[in-house]
């Protein structure tokens, strides 16, 4: 059902009326603009006073735990998800070859252009809504020329009168701005405002995911990389171990000292040790490759210098982690948004049962001849109020409704399971730190005692009481002892990479607590610091 009232004026051949009883003829053409430009100022104020339809947006509702189960406070705070998302957390490792990659990886891997791509659509987006505010404005002009056979001529002679149809050239010219403007009266274009609103804020936290992912990826195969490089050097100290016993083996054999069996053991434990050697350089070759391609380079040109000697370093993790660590988790942000924008789809759907007013204005100039084109006799306006609202529609706006409010119920499950799924991974990589941190501290003292007994074979060999053989096997069992304890710190850093990315991006100290955490963290290798602060100390672990 459409109500349109119009008001034209056309002066173009002296003569005027204005279309409707009693409005005086206007004497030019700011006067009608003028009372349109009035109308749309009371309209707009009614339309900045009037409310949105729909549901106004509350956080969904989730249980939150007062404490972690593996051992951490969870301190309640108040979250502000934007504020830490672009942390630099990976220069707590205390490794300028690591932190040169990641900021390599941050500004060329394809995959965070791609978000960077989507999060400019997402902004277009919103500046297209907003612009649905404003009134459209346009300007033309035309020219046009035609022939009809509308004309008429007749004779007289003395056959009598003679009627014939002459043909008729008619030009047309002319210039127009007309603006047209449709007033929120119900909240539609503002609830589609806010939608877009909350998706770009949604598209800038899986943009800050995406660095936050490949950040830690880069760094979990970096420290990957470097757990080959000392297992590869120990393998190598154990292959010329083997290949000596090997060869002990046989001159024993030879001699009538050493079974066969001795020599075929020998012969296993250096294939197993070549063997292991292989599948360890296939891994490091493999987490290079995987690097290159992070930081946006094909495999064939990178390469990483091994380093045999390298000392794992790990942050200390505090006792007590403040809430907004994990409310500011990309994942947690954008699921949380995304639910904003589904509601804010709602009332934008209900205003659909509401009718909608179109105002427009139009005014030009209009004449045969360009020479008297703006002349005032020429000049033309109109001004067209539209008030349009629909009766029937089977049902597509009711389901449109029923759609909004669906979706918005799936985005809160989301939301909520995607806020228990980060307290699962919290929870696991504390119980991995946890774990790792004690398996640790039995490898180191493991590690310890078997540099006592290889000493103890060495001086027992120099004084004459006991076989190389001896010394040997001492010498190899420390190295396994030491690979074992290297891996694990691997493993430990790999695992506090883990809880960095799960935590949304590390955690923040101040420079007190940070004194606090090094006081307090010189205790054995299991324990953590009782500190709430934030910015871990690095602590180097030595042999």
């Amino acid at each position: 059902m459409n109500f349109a009232f119009i008001f034209a004026r056309s002066s173009r051949h002296g003569t005027g009326a204005l279309l409707g009883p009693g409005h005086p003829r206007p004497r030019t053409l700011l006067r009608p603009c003028a009372a349109a430009l009035g109308l749309v100022s009371c309209l707009s104020l009614v339309s900045l006073a009037g409310c949105a339809v729909g549901p106004d947006y509350r956080k969904p509702t989730v249980q939150v735990p007062a404490s972690f189960k593996e051992g951490v406070d969870w301190q309640r705070a108040q979250a502000n998800p934007q504020a830490s998302l672009s942390s630099s957390w990976w220069t707590v490792y205390d490794d300028s070859v690591l932190t040169g990659l990641v900021e390599r990886s941050l500004k060329a891997n394809q995959s965070i252009v791609a978000a960077e791509a989507a999060y400019r659509v997402a902004q277009a987006t919103v500046d297209a809504s907003e612009a649905s505010l404003f009134p459209v404005v346009t300007a033309g002009m035309s020219a046009t020329r035609s022939r009809t056979g509308s004309g008429t001529s007749s004779t007289t002679g003395s056959l009598g009168t003679t009627t014939g149809v002459a043909p008729g050239v008619r030009t047309n010219v002319s210039a127009n701005v007309a603006a047209s403007w449709e007033p929120d009266l119900w909240g539609q274009i503002r609830r589609e405002v806010e939608s877009s609103k909350a998706s770009a804020q949604a598209s800038d936290a899986q943009l800050a995911g995406e660095r936050l992912s490949i950040a830690a990826t880069l760094a979990d195969d970096y420290f990957a990389l470097r757990q080959a490089d000392v297992d590869i050097a120990s393998l190598k100290q154990q292959q010329a171990i083997d290949s000596r016993l090997l060869d002990m083996a046989r001159a024993g054999y030879a001699q009538g000292t050493a079974s066969n069996d001795d020599v075929l053991v020998a012969q296993d434990t250096l294939e197993l040790a070549v063997a292991e050697l292989q599948s360890t350089e296939t891994a490091r070759e493999q987490d290079e490759h995987a690097i290159a391609v992070l930081i946006g380079e094909p495999p064939a040109s990178f390469t990483l210098t091994p380093r045999e000697d390298y000392a794992f370093k790990t942050p200390a993790v505090p006792l007590a982690l403040p809430s907004q660590l994990l409310e500011r988790r990309p994942d947690v942000v954008q699921a949380e948004r995304t639910a904003a924008a589904a509601n804010a789809k709602i009332g934008a759907a209900e205003a659909a049962f509401f009718p909608v007013l179109d105002l427009s204005v139009q005014g030009g100039f209009e004449h045969n001849t360009f020479a008297h084109l703006f002349s005032l006799p020429s000049r033309v306006w109109t001004i067209g109020p539209d008030l349009a609202a629909t009766l029937f529609d089977g049902g597509a706006r009711s389901a449109a409704v029923r759609g909004a409010r669906a979706t918005y119920d799936e985005d809160a499950a989301n939301y909520r399971q995607t806020v228990l799924a980060a307290f699962q991974s919290v929870e696991d990589s504390l119980s991995s730190w946890n774990h790792l941190s004690r398996q640790e501290a039995a490898y180191a003292d493991i590690y310890r005692r078997n540099q006592a007994l290889f000493a103890s074979q060495q001086t027992q060999f120099k004084v004459g009481t006991t076989s190389e053989q001896n010394v040997l096997t001492q010498q190899l069992t420390l190295l396994l002892a030491r690979q074992s304890l290297e891996d694990t710190r691997s493993l430990l850093v790999q695992s506090s990479i883990g809880l960095v990315k799960n935590l949304g991006g590390g955690w923040q100290w101040g420079a007190e607590q940070s004194d606090m955490a090094a006081t307090e963290n010189t205790g054995s290798p299991g324990k953590h610091p009782t500190t709430t602060a934030a910015a871990p100390k690095t602590t180097a672990k030595g042999d």
